[in-house]
Formats: structure tokens, C-alpha cells, sequence
């Protein structure tokens, strides 16, 4: 499996009918779970419960974004209910290294995500420790926002590290991205791509997955 990889968020899906939902996305890559705790971010969404169902419905992997305070309290929880890759804010944790570490060691991929205003560049050094990179492009906390195209240049600034170091690191972005937006954030250097109501939002969410994945090629 390569790039590109589209990640539906279940944010965006019918709850009523998640399974459903899921099953619908199945030729998807990843399925993207995103955890708020209403503290590091104004909404709540949902936790380890909801996770571990989303585990059994699906056998893509989850990519699982921890929008929460004291990440380190949770990852291992979160890796038994079934996240394959752990994505912490590095605004949110002192060591953001030690995570990563205790991510990969606990059996997970490690990824980090930053909010908007948060510079890219004092973590660039560390990208060996990181196997996904998560760039917002909207304000984190809630779905449905307009794409900020200036974080693009933080996927610029990501795929010219990690192209220059030979590394693998995965750059995904999230927020906004839809088919006017995602051939944009490809051409920067985006692999991943972070799709809610583009998906779920169609009333057909295996034809919005085929669609975005060409246009992101």
C-alpha cells in the first residue's frame, strides 16, 4: 500500500447507523478516529468504548488523533481498543520524543499533530521518531471548517525534511480537505489525507473514497 492513503473521519458518519457507515468506506485505507476531551479542544466526541467498536467493524487500521490533555495517560489505553497509529499533540506533552517512544514501544506507530499557530520547525529535527506526521488545517475541535491553505507550508517544510533525511515519515493532513482542496495539498507533499464530510457527507461514501484518491494521484 502507498500514497495516497485516505483516511475517513467517523466524526462526520451517522452514529445510528455506524457500521453501516464503516462498511460503506471499506476500500479505504485508514479509518481516522478523532478523540476530544473537551479541554485541550472545545468539543467532546468520544473515547476507548467507541474505539474498540470501530475496531471490530472494520479491519483497515486506525489512525487514531488524541485531541486531549496528558496524552500520556491514554495511549496505552487507546492501543488495546485497536489504534494502530497513536497521534498526540505536541502542544499537549512535555516530551514529546519519550511519547513517541512509548508508542512504538507499546506495538503502535507514533504520529504527532500540531494546531495552526503552533511552527513547525523546532520538531523537524526529530522526525526519526515519528512514523506519521498530522498538519492541521483547520482549527482543531470541530468538523466542517474551511481549509487554511497557509499550512501547506508546514507540508512543505515537512516533505523537504523528511525527502533530505531519506526518512518514510507519512505527512497527513487534516481539515477541510475535499475535491477542491486535496490535488492542492498533494502537490505540497501531503500522503494522507483526512476526509469527514467529503466522505460521509455524500450519501455515498465509496464513490467520494475512489474520487478523492484520483484526484490526490
Amino acid at each position: 500500500m502507498s500514497a495516497p492513503y485516505i483516511a475517513p473521519s467517523i466524526l462526520a458518519a451517522d452514529f445510528a447507523v455506524l457500521g453501516e457507515e464503516i462498511c460503506a468506506s471499506a476500500q479505504a485505507d485508514w479509518i481516522h478516529v478523532d478523540i476530544m476531551d473537551g479541554h485541550f479542544v472545545p468539543n467532546l466526541s468520544f473515547g476507548p468504548g467507541v474505539t474498540g467498536v470501530v475496531d471490530k467493524l472494520t479491519d483497515l487500521e486506525l489512525d487514531v488523533h488524541l485531541m486531549i490533555e496528558e496524552p500520556e495517560r491514554w495511549v496505552e489505553t487507546y492501543i488495546d481498543a485497536g489504534a494502530d497509529t497513536v497521534i498526540f499533540h505536541v502542544e499537549a506533552t512535555d516530551d514529546h520524543v519519550a511519547l513517541a517512544r512509548r508508542i512504538r514501544e507499546l506495538g503502535a506507530k507514533a504520529g504527532f499533530s500540531l494546531k495552526p499557530a503552533t511552527p513547525i520547525e523546532p520538531y523537524l529535527e526529530h522526525l526519526e521518531h515519528y512514523d506519521e506526521v498530522l498538519v492541521m488545517s483547520v482549527e482543531p475541535g470541530f468538523g466542517g471548517q474551511s481549509f487554511m491553505p497557509d499550512q501547506l507550508e508546514k507540508v512543505r517544510a515537512l516533505r523537504e525534511a523528511i525527502d533530505a533525511r531519506g526518512l518514510d515519515t507519512i505527512i497527513e493532513i487534516d481539515g477541510g480537505i475535499n475535491a477542491k482542496t486535496i490535488a492542492e495539498a498533494a502537490a505540497a507533499g501531503a500522503d494522507a489525507f483526512v476526509a469527514g464530510s467529503a466522505v460521509y457527507g455524500t450519501g455515498d461514501p465509496a464513490r467520494a473514497i475512489d474520487e478523492l484518491r484520483s484526484l490526490a494521484s
